[in-house]
Order: C-alpha cells, then sequence, then structure tokens
C-alpha cells in the first residue's frame, strides 16, 4: 500500500528527488503545513494572548501524544524545547557534584559527543564512554552520577535491549539515567510504563515524528532534578508574582523549560498525530511498510561488497538500513550526483525508508545502484 498521497506537497516540491534520509530529515506530510498555519492564525487572532492557548490546549495535547506513544503514567512530567540540547545542558547543571561522572556508549550524537569534550576539557565532566553490549554491566559495577544512552544509536542502528535494567539503577540521588529516544520514538515501539518514575526519556519530532524541528520533548521523572540551576522565567510560568529574588519551579516536567520559544513545531506535531490517528497509522504498522521495503532492498542485493551493520533478524529494527565499507563517502556522492538522498557518517552509509517510499522507489533506488557499479 501506498501512503504518498499524505507527502503531496512535499513529493512535488522536487519530484524526481529519491529521498532516502528519512532517518536525517523526514519529509513533513500535508498534515504539518495545516498544522504551521494554525500557529500563524492564532498568532494573528489572539496576539498576546496567543500563550494561553499554547501553554494549555497545544500544550497539553503534545503532552498526551508523547505520554500515548511511550506509555507514560502521566502527561504532565513532559516539557518542550526547541532541540534536546537544551535539556542535556539543564540536566547537568541539575547535579550538584562537580566533576560530574558520566557513562555513556561509544555511538552517541554529535552534540552529546562534543558537549562532553568541552566539559571534560573544562573539567566539568569525567567521561567514560563503553560499547553498547558493555554499557549495563558497567553501569552496575561503575560509581556514575549520570548514565546517557542512546535507544537506537543514530550511526549503526543498533537498538540496546534492556532499558529496564538500566532505569533500575537509577536513584534521585544518582546515577540518573538518560535515554536519548531520537532515533526510537516512533520507529521503535516503546513503553516506559513500569519505569517511567525511574529514568529519563528525551527525543524530538524531527525525524519519525515527522514534524520538523522546535518539537523536543523530555520526561522528567518526579523527585529528580527539581530545580535545574539553568533556567528560563517560564520554569516559573505557574507563579510570575513570586518576590524578586525567589526561584520558583513548576511542580512538573516544565521545571526543564527556559524562555520564550517559537510554538509551530508543537503546532506540526500535533496536526501530523492527528493525521495519523484518521489514518489508523500506527508506530508497529508503519514499522511493518518499512522493514518490508528494507527486505525489498536487501533481496536486490544492491551492495553485496558492503557490511550491512543492523541486519534484519525478525524483531525491532532501526528505520534505517547501515552499510560499512570503504566505498560509501563515494557511492553517497554518486547517488547525490542522481538526486538520490542517502547520508554517510565516516565509512557508513545510511538509506532510510519510510512511509512515503513504496516498492517502486526501491526498485528504483536498486536499479539506480546497479548502474553505478
Amino acid at each position: 500500500m501506498s501512503w504518498k498521497h499524505l507527502f503531496s506537497r512535499s513529493l512535488k516540491a522536487q519530484p524526481e528527488r529519491l529521498h532516502f534520509a528519512a532517518h536525517s530529515h523526514h519529509l513533513w506530510p500535508d498534515a504539518s503545513h495545516a498544522g504551521h498555519m494554525a500557529a500563524w492564525d492564532d498568532a494573528a487572532v489572539l496576539a498576546d494572548q496567543k500563550w494561553d492557548r499554547i501553554m494549555g490546549p497545544v500544550w497539553s495535547a503534545a503532552q498526551q501524544h508523547v505520554a500515548d506513544e511511550l506509555h507514560l503514567p502521566d502527561p504532565v512530567t513532559l516539557c518542550f524545547a526547541p532541540n534536546t540540547h537544551d535539556f542535556l545542558v539543564r540536566l547537568v547543571s541539575a547535579l550538584p557534584m562537580r566533576p560530574v561522572r558520566v557513562l555513556a556508549t561509544d555511538g552517541e550524537f554529535h552534540s552529546f559527543r562534543r558537549q562532553m569534550t568541552r566539559w571534560v576539557g573544562a573539567g566539568e565532566v569525567l567521561l567514560e564512554t563503553v560499547s553498547p553490549g558493555s554499557l549495563l554491566e558497567t553501569a552496575r559495577a561503575g560509581q556514575f552520577d549520570l548514565i546517557f544512552a542512546s535507544h537506537v544509536l543514530f550511526n549503526s542502528g543498533t537498538i540496546l535491549s534492556d532499558l529496564e535494567g538500566l532505569a533500575n539503577l537509577s536513584r534521585p540521588e544518582g546515577p540518573w539515567v538518560v535515554i536519548d529516544g531520537y532515533h526510537g520514538f516512533m520507529a521503535v515501539e516503546t513503553d516506559l510504563s513500569s519505569f517511567a518514575d525511574r529514568i529519563f526519556y528525551l527525543s524530538g519530532g524531527y525525524k519519525y515524528a515527522m514534524a520538523g524541528e522546535g518539537a523536543c520533548f523530555l520526561h522528567a521523572p518526579p523527585g529528580y532534578a527539581e530545580r535545574p540551576v539553568v533556567t528560563g522565567w517560564y520554569a516559573a510560568f505557574d507563579d510570575l508574582a513570586l518576590p524578586p529574588g525567589d526561584v520558583g519551579y513548576a511542580p512538573d516536567g516544565r521545571r526543564f523549560l527556559g524562555s520564550t520559544f517559537d510554538p509551530s513545531g508543537l503546532y506540526r506535531f500535533n496536526a501530523v498525530q492527528a493525521m495519523l490517528k484518521a489514518e489508523g497509522l500506527t508506530t508497529a504498522m508503519i514499522s511493518g511498510h518499512v522493514a518490508g521495503l528494507q527486505e525489498q532492498f536487501l533481496a536486490d542485493s544492491p551492495l553485496a561488497d558492503f557490511a550491512l551493520v543492523n541486519p534484519l533478524d525478525g524483531g525491532p529494527h532501526a528505520r534505517f538500513l547501515a552499510f560499512g565499507g570503504s566505498r560509501a563517502a563515494a557511492v553517497h556522492a554518486a547517488l547525490a550526483g542522481e538526486n538520490v538522498i542517502t547520508d554517510v557518517r565516516g565509512d557508513v552509509l545510511r538509506i532510510g525508508f519510510a512511509l512515503y517510499h513504496d516498492a517502486e522507489d526501491v526498485a528504483q533506488l536498486s536499479t539506480i545502484l546497479g548502474q553505478l557499479g
């Protein structure tokens, strides 16, 4: 079945393009355009009063959508921000000890690696990185203040299988466990219900939630990180009448808020969620569609001289296939010359599949790769 009709604006914008980088920049569905326009309309009609709507029904609807997807027991543990880096900075600021002892996988994203490297250089952090397979064992054996790991690693597509095992190590006094779900949210079915009270989870709408930038979120368990040092005035939005000098915090996830932000991402996120519900499309259904396309591509064997880093095994899988090989950069560049969009990380070529692909697109990609030799 084809779902291209849900992405008509993005596909018509470049009809000759084959976009196989949904894991990098997911094409926006038509519903996101309607959501974006709704943000503009509210700003025009409500002017100064638009924030009552944004921090009211728009905010609470977005919270409920995320909570439903992750099976969170209470949506108010969720906070939104323009990017997940804001949350990382606020989380670390809330830890009272210096240097902060951090354990992470050796496959975390550039933003995390860069910030940690700078903190290490400044004497703020002591960092240890291990392979994903060694993470839980190392966490159990060591003394750490913060354990940070991606649910699905961005470069290899490796999936951490025991989030609950990590959560069981978490304590309000430390260590805190933070799961980066950017390549997991709405790509891999995720149920946090049994350990949501012990784990932080952050992600956003840029990838598989199809909402674009500016709709990142953090689930913050009650009793953890109650007073981030890095904070903005929106974190006390409930009580702006506090005396000067008093620093109050919202009693829920909003304690991680900063200051004024662009709310259009939340409008897009809500509109896309409504579209998915109307179409009866769940994460499981979309993953099934993608899995079929991945199997078709692998059956064609157009990259036989590459090693598939994340093979299909019948279980949960990243929305992209990661191919390791010395020609990764060359193949990526050659595909770009044919208006086929993929991406490359070092010697790994990543090919991402999505709801806007069908069997014909996969066949065309295989043909192009065959012609490129």
